[in-house]
């Protein structure tokens, strides 16, 4: 009796392991585990004119057109840009006593953070009339929508996804690479089921699975502008990333830089 017992103990074993998908993926790969972030590079496949003057905290491609804003006390704003010859159709300006940061556009309206002074803008898209305000308890940095909540960066590693009609934070996401915190996270884009996230004083931008808030990929964009090439001008850092999803197309700019690239990702040699 026990000897068929070990028999039939051995055949469902070898059953398991024979049919099982998850045996055949792990021998095939060797690994049970992800290796970790992909490292992808950059092909330049257009430049578009850009403001040299506006200090780009956020930036989003809506229906043809560039919303974005700017920071700095006294020079902020939010702006209906023309691609084509980087044009200021539309302009509000915020008051001396904010700093602004981060735009999202859900539906109809336009959401802008404020860095400091901890509070939101909700703007009609169409007439840029001022809707309402909110306030959080955060610094605000940046700021994107995924189809159901805003998602925001206060320049920790901790994403804050917020419910948009009042605002109120519903989920906090730590964002790591290979175990260890990715701080500083700044402007936000959600792009095919992804966070892309500038890195502050960084070339780089984080690909985050908003599920987990693993770095599934890093985008390296050293080199993308040479401010020696730019004498007389001082250019800021990285910071502007939109995405024009009818024609697949990534956007990507920095403070004071005096373009906006059109970029394509390339898996890194």
């Amino acid at each position: 009796m026990k000897t068929r017992y070990r028999y039939f103990l051995f055949g469902v074993l070898f059953f398991f392991v024979i049919f099982n998908p998850l045996f055949h993926a792990t021998k095939a790969t060797g690994t049970t585990a992800p290796s970790g972030p992909v490292n992808y590079a950059y092909r330049i496949v257009g430049r578009l004119p850009h403001d040299s003057q506006a200090f780009t905290q956020g930036l989003v491609y809506q229906d043809g057109y560039f919303y974005e804003s700017t920071g700095l006390y006294g020079r902020s704003s939010l702006r209906q840009v023309n691609p084509s010859n980087g044009r200021v159709l539309r302009q509000v300006e915020l008051a001396e006593t904010y700093f602004g940061e981060g735009i999202a556009l859900c539906d109809d309206r336009i959401y802008q953070l404020t860095w400091r002074e901890r509070r939101a803008f909700v703007y009609d898209r169409a007439s840029f009339t001022l809707l309402q305000t909110f306030t959080y308890q955060t610094e605000g940095w940046g700021l994107t929508y995924d189809g159901k909540y805003l998602i925001m960066s206060d320049g920790s590693a901790t994403l804050t996804f917020i419910e948009p009609q009042t605002f109120t934070p519903v989920l906090k996401l730590p964002v790591q690479s290979n175990g260890k915190p990715v701080a500083r996270l700044n402007e936000l884009e959600y792009i095919n089921g992804k966070i892309f996230a500038n890195v502050w004083l960084t070339d780089r931008i984080a690909i985050i699975d908003p599920a987990t808030g693993e770095v599934t990929g890093w985008l390296d964009l050293t080199g993308l502008l040479d401010p020696k090439a730019h004498p007389g001008h001082t250019v800021d850092v990285l910071n502007g990333i939109a995405y024009d999803a009818q024609e697949d197309r990534l956007f990507v700019t920095g403070k004071l830089w005096p373009y906006i690239f059109v970029i394509e990702i390339v898996e890194a040699k």
